[in-house]
């Protein structure tokens, strides 16, 4: 962990991730990490979906094809602002990193 980065646990579908950010995106990736645990908890309650990877790529699926349509709506209605394409990207790291612990514990 670098010096302008700390520590941050969370929680999805019962396992717990140790990630590093930098402290004000902190909040932001907690929120995150409560999304993608609710979703693939509802995928798993839906009884569709079976295996725990299985249910991962779907939620990310879900969220990644979310994340499309309103960033295609709010262009086609206003064009990005400077503050929502930062806010996409950051939105876009915190979901690439939760993946990539997700990744690295065989989630």
């Amino acid at each position: 962990m670098s010096d302008d980065t700390v520590p941050v646990t969370v929680t999805i579908f019962d396992k717990e991730f140790r990630i590093a950010c930098p402290p004000e995106e902190k909040e932001g990736l907690e929120t995150s990490a409560r999304y993608v645990n609710e979703m693939m908890i509802q995928l798993r309650d839906s009884g569709r979906i079976i295996g725990t990877e299985k249910i991962a790529v779907m939620a990310a699926l879900h969220i990644a094809h979310e994340l499309l349509s309103n960033r295609q709506n709010h262009q086609r209605q206003h064009g990005y602002s400077p503050q929502l394409r930062q806010r996409l990207r950051a939105l876009d790291d915190q979901v690439r990193a939760v993946l990539h612990a997700a990744k690295q514990f065989d989630v």
